[in-house]
């Protein structure tokens, strides 16, 4: 029947179909996921995984395929789970995966650790020299770059020199490009990275003609991959930065300022690229225009939580290299001290050197928030006990503290930092500086002992620059002015025996003067004469009353006394006769004019003002009491005076008593 025949023939379909779908579906399914990966389209690709380990839950293709499709997405922590669940379940080794994903979270210790053993593979030893550049351990990171070398890795030479350059080796990049046969412009990134080694070294003009020619090669590398503008204006950014930044330190400010405006504003460069600009024009603008600084600051750093209490956003922490995280930290600082916003300033102080345990400058920013503060002997403190706890760092800390204790009126702790670097004891800057230092604490046997050191190192050095003749000059002066006649003559004396020196000369024929008259004369016969002088008297001279002052030459003076008596002299010049008025007699003048008569009345000597009789308004009595007439007792010249004036004094008692009311009013 055939629906019986039906029902029998399902049973048999149904067991064809199960035998072939597993071959067909993982084909299919792989060709699907290979696809996706081609295309990055890694959730589908995560999606395709799944379905495959549904088929088969061991395939470590599909596991490979699922773990490298999350982390291609970002999902960190799903590929850290993934892992853990595969770790349990099949026997491969994911420790690669799993140092990655530690990599990429920045926890570099646990990838570190976790490639320990591994250093066979060389996808893990790469793995490994990043972890280590990350952390800043260049060296050992230069030294798995070094052993790669014979191995034939794309673009090794890329990382090498930058290894080499970060780790201060920049001195032997050209000697590794020689035994690579390699040239800098093979690639515009080995340009960029053989150009920093150029900047690391101060070659600033021959690293800027290679940073043209890293942006000329990548210019035309990344047009020939049809990238369009914008993204090949963001590849070629760090070249664009560095460029700046050459500008920047050869002088070119306002190139440098509008290279750096013109990165920011077109917002066309990475995220480190970005960061480093914006700190660099901050460095370049100072303390102007601080509030915009910080503004631009803000974004790049975020205040966190727990043991990172200051932390970069947007994962730059991973971007950028120590020196560069802990200079934008630097500028933050430095420009809420600028901005007096101290509170702030000190509590980044105080978390950087937790941030960055093996740099001086957190110390010396700490120590720069304590003098803004004016507590200069909790800075002066603060760098003596950083100098003892980091002796091989305590060169620019003993110098911050010693300008630190200048600036402060602290001249005896401002030496005693000095004195404590060796290297630069006996250099003439240093020792004056010592020298001046002591003389304002009073010390003045510390300061001649400080020249006398001086001296005895120069003495012995075998230089080309030899400072022992600028040394024991200013020694002689020195013990000249504090009463030390008899040493600063030697000094004088040696100065003018080893170098012949004229001022030294003179030094010494003043100062033996003092002590030893026959030495001074003998000396004052190897100067030389000044012309002129020959025919001057002494004992003549002395008998004058002295030298008077007059406007001329100092030569003028001497030119004059001693011109030759049989000199012509000047013609004097005829005298004319004075033109007199006309019809003027000057046998009978008359009485001479005055000689004030073009001047003002009032300015003349002869005149005389008009005095006025203030008694006469003085009124007393009710308001409006009339002025009663002269008693009989009065004085005769009183009375006469009042009635000379006559009216005016009648007038003016009349024009008092306005005044005399308002001033009644301004009592009440």
């Amino acid at each position: 029947m055939p629906p019986k025949a039906k029902e029998k023939s399902k049973p048999a379909a149904a067991a064809v179909a199960v035998a072939a779908a597993p071959v067909v579906a993982i084909e299919d399914l792989f060709t699907s996921l290979n696809r996706h990966i081609q295309r990055s389209e890694f959730d589908l690709a995560v999606k395709v995984s799944d379905q495959v380990l549904a088929i088969a839950p061991g395939d470590e293709d599909a596991i490979g395929c699922k773990i490298v499709a999350l982390i291609k997405n970002d999902n960190i922590e799903e590929a850290l789970s993934a892992i853990r669940d595969f770790s349990k379940k099949s026997s491969v080794d994911f420790s690669f995966f799993n140092a990655y994903c530690f990599y990429r979270q920045n926890r570099l210790d646990e990838a570190l650790e976790t490639l320990k053993g591994q250093e066979g593979n060389f996808a893990d030893m790469l793995l490994q020299s990043q972890i280590l550049f990350r952390l800043g351990k260049m060296e050992a990171c230069v030294d798995i770059y070094q052993k790669l070398q014979k191995s034939k890795i794309d673009s090794l030479e890329i990382n090498l020199v930058a290894g080499l350059v970060s780790a201060g080796r920049a001195s032997e990049v050209q000697g590794t490009l020689d035994s690579l046969r390699v040239k800098p412009t093979s690639s515009f990134e080995l340009a960029y990275n053989v150009a920093c080694s150029l900047i690391e070294r101060n070659m600033y003009k021959d690293a800027e003609q290679l940073l043209l020619s890293s942006r000329r090669i990548g210019q035309e590398t990344l047009v020939e991959e049809n990238l369009a503008d914008d993204d090949i204006e963001m590849e070629l950014a760090p070249i664009a930065v560095q460029l700046a930044y050459v500008e920047q330190i050869l002088g070119r400010t306002q190139e440098a300022f509008e290279s750096y405006s013109g990165i920011i504003k077109k917002n066309l460069a990475d995220e480190s690229s970005l960061a480093v600009s914006i700190s660099n024009l901050i460095a370049l603008k100072g303390p102007k225009d601080v509030s915009d600084g910080l503004r631009k600051l803000d974004k790049l750093i975020e205040k966190g939580e727990g043991p990172l209490t200051f932390q970069l956003a947007r994962g730059l922490d991973l971007r950028l290299s120590l020196k560069q995280r802990e200079a934008i930290y630097v500028n933050r600082l430095l420009l809420l001290v600028h901005s007096n916003k101290l509170d702030q300033a000190r509590e980044l102080a105080s978390a950087l050197p937790g941030m960055f345990p093996n740099s001086v400058m957190p110390v010396l920013l700490q120590a720069a928030v304590h003098v803004r503060e004016n507590k200069a002997n909790k800075a002066e403190e603060l760098l003596w006990q950083c100098a003892n706890k980091y002796p091989d760092k305590s060169k620019v800390i003993l110098l911050a503290r010693a300008q630190v204790a200048a600036a402060a009126g602290h001249p005896q702790i401002a030496a005693e930092s000095l004195l404590k670097i060796p290297d630069i004891q006996h250099k003439p800057a240093t020792v004056a500086t010592l020298v001046s230092l002591k003389e304002r604490a009073g010390d003045i046997d510390g300061a001649d002992a400080v020249l006398d050191s001086a001296i005895r190192w120069w003495s012995n050095a075998m230089t080309e620059d030899n400072k022992l003749d600028v040394i024991m000059q200013e020694a002689a002066s020195f013990k000249l002015r504090h009463g030390k006649k008899d040493e600063a003559a030697r000094l004088y004396e040696q100065l003018v025996k080893s170098h012949g020196s004229m001022e030294a000369l003179v030094g010494l024929i003043q100062t033996a003067a003092h002590t030893d008259i026959e030495k001074a004369e003998s000396y004052e016969k190897q100067l030389k004469p000044i012309p002129g002088l020959k025919g001057i008297d002494v004992e003549s001279l002395e008998k004058t009353s002295g030298a008077k002052h007059t406007e001329k030459s100092p030569t003028s003076g001497i030119a004059e006394a001693y011109e030759p008596k049989n000199k012509e002299k000047t013609k004097k010049k005829r005298k004319r006769k004075p033109k007199y008025p006309k019809g003027f007699d000057p046998a009978n003048p008359g009485p001479p004019p005055d000689p004030e008569r073009w001047l003002p009345k009032r300015e003349r000597s002869s005149y005389r003002p008009k005095r006025k009789d203030k008694r006469a308004a003085q009124i007393r009595g009710s308001q409006g009491a009339v002025v009663k007439e002269a008693d009989s007792n009065v004085h005769p010249k009183t009375t006469q005076a009042a009635s000379s004036k006559g009216n005016s004094q009648t007038a003016s008692t009349t024009h008092s008593k306005p005044s005399s009311k308002s001033r009644k009013k301004s009592r009440n």
